[in-house]
């Protein structure tokens, strides 16, 4: 599960990246830091233990959303 968790994490951290170097679409600043939070969300070495008092399922959520949301803001950034 660790495995999966860097993996996501260093693919929504690139990709946020690229897409705040880049800048094609109005709403991609948005959607920038939108996947630094989802790769801040999904590193295991962060989130080891409880810190703030979030447990793994409540970060799987809050992925999720994060994720689902991406179709929604750029819609609204055209």
């Amino acid at each position: 599960m660790a495995l999966i968790g860097w993996i996501l994490s260093f693919i929504a951290l690139f990709a946020g990246l690229a897409l705040r170097q880049d800048m094609p679409i109005g709403g991609s600043a948005m959607l920038s830091n939108l996947l630094i939070l989802l790769a801040l969300l999904c590193c295991p070495m962060i989130w080891r233990e409880k810190p703030l008092g979030i447990s793994r399922s409540q970060r799987v959520v809050a992925a999720l959303i994060l994720v689902l949301c991406a179709p929604l803001v750029l819609l609204l950034a055209a």
